[in-house]
């Protein structure tokens, strides 16, 4: 435990220094200040108003912009090192596989949720300043979702950079897993099904299985809890699963799919030929 803690406090030291982690947490900052100043705050969209508002619009953002920064970041993680002689280094010392993979997720897991957590949690300060009613459920459970869908991305770029032989080609994959899951399996997938007529329940236990429809689904819940948004398919949804259910659903899914995914990659990163 005490090599894997270290191997994280190591590639947060790592990525604290990097430009990509500056950028990253202007992008996240800047989307909370730009917000205020625009007074959203002051907005009223289907009865929510001040910090609900805010946070709204700010988990609706994070979902665009989380999951590709997340993938495009880490994805060098695995095959950046092998391209760079790391693991011959690395073997020469007394650190076990099991520490150097699940220490260096541990690490980036850190340096990717603190940032988001603390932009969203300076939006709650600043209310506390002005006086504003804070939204304590919904800050947390937009915590939460920001949690499992940081948990989510990080599985898979572990994954997708323990198969990948180059940095160039894990990036790659993952610009294509992340084009995926936003667009071709709602609009082009889905849509082929509808077109042949496949019964609903299929269709919408399908888009449940894509992680980033889940994130986005379960953002909704908390300002229309009856997803009217969403159209015929709330009724299945919320038949099969309720809106507790879906909450809980929404929170644990994502997680346990990236957990899947690091622990398959490292299961590739233990046996394969790491020179």
């Amino acid at each position: 435990m005490s090599k894997t803690l270290l191997t994280a406090r190591l590639d947060m030291a790592e990525s604290l220094r990097a430009r990509w982690f500056l950028l990253y947490s202007l992008i996240f900052g800047g989307i909370v200040v730009l917000l205020l100043i625009f007074g959203l705050t002051e907005s009223r969209v289907m009865g929510f108003t001040g910090l609900s508002r805010l946070m709204v619009t700010y988990i609706q953002l994070s979902m665009a912009i989380l999951p590709v920064f997340i993938l495009i970041t880490t994805v060098r993680s695995v095959a950046g090192d092998r391209e760079a002689g790391v693991f011959e280094y690395m073997l020469s010392l007394p650190v076990p596989l099991s520490a150097w993979y699940w220490g260096k997720l541990a690490g980036r897991f850190a340096v990717v949720f603190v940032p988001v957590f603390l932009a969203l949690a300076a939006a709650v300060a600043w209310g506390l300043v002005r006086g504003l009613d804070v939204p304590w459920s919904h800050f947390l459970y937009y915590s939460g979702l920001l949690l499992s869908l940081c948990l989510c991305f990080l599985g898979f770029a572990f994954l997708i950079s323990s198969y990948a032989r180059s940095s160039d080609m894990a990036q790659s994959s993952a610009f294509m897993l992340w084009l995926f899951m936003l667009l071709f399996l709602d609009l082009i997938l889905l849509g082929v099904l509808i077109r042949e007529q496949v019964p609903s329940d299929i269709i919408i236990a399908l888009t449940l299985v894509n992680p980033l429809q889940v994130f986005r689904t379960a953002s909704m819940m908390l300002f229309d809890p009856q997803l009217v948004l969403l159209g015929p398919a709330a009724f299945v949804i919320l038949d099969h699963f309720g809106t507790t259910g879906y909450v809980w659903w929404a929170l644990f899914y994502p997680a346990a799919v990236g957990l899947l995914a690091a622990a398959l990659g490292y299961r590739r990163f233990r046996s394969g030929d790491l020179p």
